[in-house]
């Protein structure tokens, strides 16, 4: 059994999901860390996360018996788009280029897949595009998941409280 190896064409597509994401070329950090070397592997359109080691134990295994290896980053569309899953969460929120930070009264909110709001917006990180991806921290700094700038920085400072200036993701 093998795993497949990301084609070119998946590689450009998690290439270019990173960068909405705001990690930008960081991925590279995912794939050589100081435990071990680490790489993506498709299953069954979905991307996984795993150390080398564990996917040569998996090897061992036929590949119709399997059902994950490592932890899913998101998968593949119908349509060849990549969609990231919040369990990419902690892997991805240290190398974060842009974040949003929520009031309190926001969290449980966002958590239950609302839109971030003016109100509910504590901090945002400068030079923050429009429709550029962000990780959204509660005040504390732990990350709550992901989404998507609908206003940048400038256009933040000056909208009306009920203004939509995030949008969930995951």
């Amino acid at each position: 059994m093998m795993f497949r190896r990301i084609s070119e064409q998946g590689t450009v597509m998690l290439r270019v999901d990173g960068l909405r994401t705001g990690i930008g070329e960081n991925i590279r950090l995912l794939l050589e860390r100081p435990d071990g070397l680490y790489c993506f592997r498709l299953h069954k359109d979905r991307v996984y996360y795993m150390s080398e080691a564990l996917m040569r134990h998996a090897l061992s295994f036929p590949r119709h018996a399997l059902i994950s290896v490592g932890t899913c980053f998101g998968k593949f569309t119908k349509s060849g788009k990549f969609h990231l899953h919040v369990t990419a969460l902690e892997f991805l929120a240290p190398y974060a280029q842009h974040k949003i930070w929520l009031k309190a009264s926001m969290e449980q909110q966002f958590l239950y897949g609302h839109h971030v709001l003016k109100s509910g917006l504590a901090r945002v990180t400068e030079n923050t595009a429009k429709y550029q991806g962000v990780v959204v921290y509660n005040m504390k700094d732990v990350p709550l998941g992901f989404g998507a700038a609908a206003k940048s920085t400038a256009e933040c400072r000056h909208a009306d409280p009920t203004a939509i200036v995030a949008f969930h993701q995951a």
